[in-house]
């Protein structure tokens, strides 16, 4: 069992910069795959980035470049660096972990990121 809370969402202008965290409380999250994904008012979830146990990424095709998704086993922690933020940015974000398989079993309660334009 792992427990996820996120933070660092917030109101930005188009082409700004946010960090979202998401502590991890439980055991062996160096084990644990993390992911972050969003849902937009209206929108599908959607996933965003995904950082594997050994530190193997993987992103969305639209966040490419603009998005950096980290990790830190000794602080039970994974990041996502959000630089040239857009409109459809906008989203609550959640981290989520699991370990092994495809599905997604432990998830956050979300952080809310507002980009303006």
């Amino acid at each position: 069992q792992v427990q996820l809370v996120e933070s660092g969402g917030g109101l930005v202008q188009a082409g700004d910069s946010l960090r979202l965290s998401c502590a991890a409380a439980g055991s062996s999250f160096s084990r644990y795959d993390m992911g972050w994904f969003r849902q937009a008012p209206g929108k599908e979830h959607e996933f965003v980035a995904y950082i594997s146990s050994s530190a193997g990424t993987y992103y969305l095709d639209s966040v490419k470049g603009r998005f950096t998704i980290s990790r830190d086993n000794a602080k039970n922690t994974v990041y996502l660096q959000m630089n040239s933020l857009k409109p459809e940015d906008t989203a609550v974000y959640y981290c989520a972990a699991r370990i092994g398989g495809v599905r997604w079993p432990y998830w956050g309660q979300g952080t809310q990121v507002t980009v303006s334009s």
